[in-house]
């Protein structure tokens, strides 16, 4: 007996790793039945494969997809499936599961999802609770998707009003990435992936910062298609998926919760949700990053370089304000983030261009002060100083 209470007769300790080891691929014409690239992802035999396509992707590239798997011979199944932010949810992926297994689809059948973050959200969840998991690839069809959500191994669906607050992390076979379904992206979206892109440039790469003043403009415009002058285009697509990519692989569980990946990420999922369906996620992740470079601003950053970035995001066509940036707003999204982070706010703050510090004592006080002055930036694109 010890305190009163029996020893326990026998301890056993479960012990396990779970490897994960996948290829991101990023190549062109995916599509071209010269390129091998998707039949092999999606694995060999005679296994009836499933494909689980956004409705609007489908729509544009449906025909291109099954001659593509007629040309090598795969039977397959397609479910098209309409999705938008406003119906990432719990059921959606509930009832694509019901849609999958309906299809009598052997168990170690591969499925592969095709489509921009939201899809391969929606069909990541379906698949990681589909018999407790059904083994699928991914292919990223927006610029959102190409230089982040189509290579990690979150699955998530919003709930309750909180975005992503259900999920999963279940790590896809391969992922596989084409700028060529990106000539068929409404600007808008294009612009929208960006936001992303300059996160990145801002947190790690101050020469994908410089690239993306010098030919983002003309890279959204192009819908980073190839051309004359394609290499500054593809020099910020791989940078990109490669910055992306190191974030993840050193932290892919996220044991650890103070990462420069969060940067735009503290005020923005808040926003996004309030704002639906009006605010696409890298719109709020942009006004998120301006409220933050003007936090830093007041905190030393140079103000050539917060107007700099500033000035890119206007450039690129990104928001730096909103209406619903009220107090009240801004205090419930940093508890939530809090709340989200273990506690701390852990907020990743530039000190210049490529480099950031991390730190948890942001005030309601500074990001309602910031939000009045973007709020007057707003509407000027004459450059302000601070």
């Amino acid at each position: 007996m010890t305190g009163g209470r029996p020893a326990a007769d026998h301890i056993w300790r479960m012990q396990a790793k779970q490897d994960v080891d996948y290829p991101i691929i990023l190549t062109d014409n995916l599509l071209d039945p010269n390129n091998p690239a998707l039949a092999e992802a999606s694995g060999g035999g005679t296994a009836r494969r499933l494909f689980v396509v956004d409705a609007e992707v489908h729509r544009l590239h449906g025909d291109s997809l099954i001659r593509y798997l007629d040309h090598y011979g795969i039977d397959h199944a397609i479910l098209a499936v309409p999705v938008s932010e406003s119906t990432k949810t719990l059921e959606t992926a509930r009832q694509l599961a019901r849609d999958i297994g309906a299809l009598g689809l052997p168990r170690k059948s591969v499925g592969t999802a095709i489509g921009g973050g939201v899809l391969l959200d929606v069909a990541g969840v379906a698949f990681s609770l589909l018999r407790r998991g059904t083994p699928y690839i991914r292919v990223g069809t927006t610029l959102l998707a190409v230089i982040d959500a189509a290579f990690g191994v979150k699955v998530g669906v919003n709930d309750d009003g909180q975005k992503n607050r259900l999920g999963a992390y279940y790590p896809p076979r391969a992922a596989l990435l084409d700028r060529a379904f990106l000539a068929t992206l409404p600007h808008r979206h294009l612009v929208n992936g960006a936001g992303e892109i300059v996160k990145l440039a801002l947190m790690l790469d101050s020469h994908l910062f410089d690239l993306l003043e010098q030919h983002g403009k003309r890279a959204i415009d192009a819908a980073f298609q190839p051309g004359d002058d394609d290499g500054p285009l593809a020099e910020i697509l791989r940078r990109s998926v490669g910055h992306m990519r190191d974030e993840l692989a050193a932290n892919l569980w996220e044991h650890d919760l103070t990462r420069l990946a969060d940067f735009g990420h503290a005020i923005s999922p808040t926003l996004e949700m309030r704002a639906l369906p009006e605010l696409l996620h890298g719109e709020a992740v942009a006004i998120d990053m301006a409220l933050f470079a003007v936090v830093a601003r007041r905190r030393g950053l140079d103000r050539g370089e917060t107007d700099r970035i500033l000035g890119l995001l206007r450039e690129l066509g990104l928001p730096i304000h909103h209406p619903l940036l009220s107090r009240s707003m801004l205090s419930a999204a940093l508890a939530a983030t809090v709340e989200h982070r273990d506690g701390r706010q852990r907020l990743p703050l530039p000190v210049g261009i490529g480099q950031a510090r991390f730190v948890d004592d942001v005030t309601v006080d500074e990001l309602a002060d910031a939000a009045e002055y973007l709020a007057a930036r707003a509407e000027t694109t004459a450059a302000g100083a601070l």
